[in-house]
């Protein structure tokens, strides 16, 4: 039986490969952006598969009508896969409030909303998939991301207190953590209003090296991504978080290996005072 999908941020990357490979896949979807003009493509390439809408996920509105339009126009909502993002970069001391709250806005709370409106009808179903399209970030720090990373850490936090709630009434939640993708991410990044230059020596080659991604040979391909989240929806008894990409497991065994020594350290800090 195909599937009814909603996912965000559809326009370029990540959005566009997922929303063309379900509908290659014989599933049907509601595609969003920002500007609902950047997907007529994409639903002329796939009439009956593929229904677009626009969503600006800062916009409860709008959001709300999203949820409603999939139910309506698909019959119903299976999965919805909160993919729309976008990165601020600057150092901690850098990034204003109203710059915080923005990019909090974008990586937790309108993930949230958009859960908090699916979850109802897939109570209805018995059934659904919420899949949080997150990071390494949400696993590992990076200089010049601190907000972006907060954000990360809190979508995987909500992801993991939702996947408990949720299991008992047949819904699924999967935290989708991607690595490096040869996308216009790291172009289309924001800066911080405010530039401190003592930390420009820790930022900057940071910044420099998000920069042609999408020219990248060595980095994954967002086809290969959409691969993954199709598989990980279809399959079944998959782990709340999974890494793809083809440097991803790499980085989190590195991640794992540091964690332990400064478990270790830790301990012998406080037990040997």
């Amino acid at each position: 039986m195909a599937r009814r999908w909603l996912v965000t941020g559809c326009s370029s990357g990540l959005g566009l490969a997922l929303a063309t490979a379900v509908a290659e896949a014989g599933d049907h979807v509601l595609a969003t952006a920002r500007k609902p003009d950047t997907l007529a493509e994409l639903a002329a390439r796939h009439p009956g598969r593929v229904v677009t809408a626009a969503l600006d996920i800062r916009d409860p509105g709008q959001c709300e009508a999203a949820v409603t339009a999939a139910v309506e126009r698909l019959g119903g909502l299976d999965v919805l896969v909160n993919n729309a993002g976008s990165g601020l970069f600057g150092a901690v001391e850098e990034v204003s409030d109203e710059e915080l709250r923005d990019q909090l806005e974008i990586l937790v709370v309108a993930p949230w909303r958009l859960a908090r409106l699916a979850l109802p009808v897939m109570r209805a179903q018995g059934s659904g998939h919420i899949v949080n399209v997150s990071s390494l970030a949400g696993r590992m720090a990076f200089p010049g991301l601190g907000a972006y990373v907060a954000g990360k850490y809190a979508l995987e936090g909500m992801s993991q207190a939702l996947a408990a709630e949720a299991a008992p009434l047949g819904i699924r939640v999967t935290a989708v953590e991607p690595g490096g993708y040869a996308t216009g991410y790291g172009d289309a990044i924001t800066a911080t209003s405010a530039r401190i230059p003592a930390y420009a020596p820790v930022t900057d080659p940071m910044r420099a090296g998000m920069h042609g991604m999408r020219d990248n040979p060595h980095l994954g391909r967002p086809e290969d991504f959409a691969h993954h989240v199709l598989r990980i929806v279809t399959a079944e008894g998959t782990p709340l978080r999974v890494p793809v990409g083809t440097d991803a497991f790499a980085y989190l065994a590195a991640v794992e290996e540091a964690a332990r020594t400064e478990l270790t350290a830790a301990r012998t800090f406080i037990l040997d005072e």
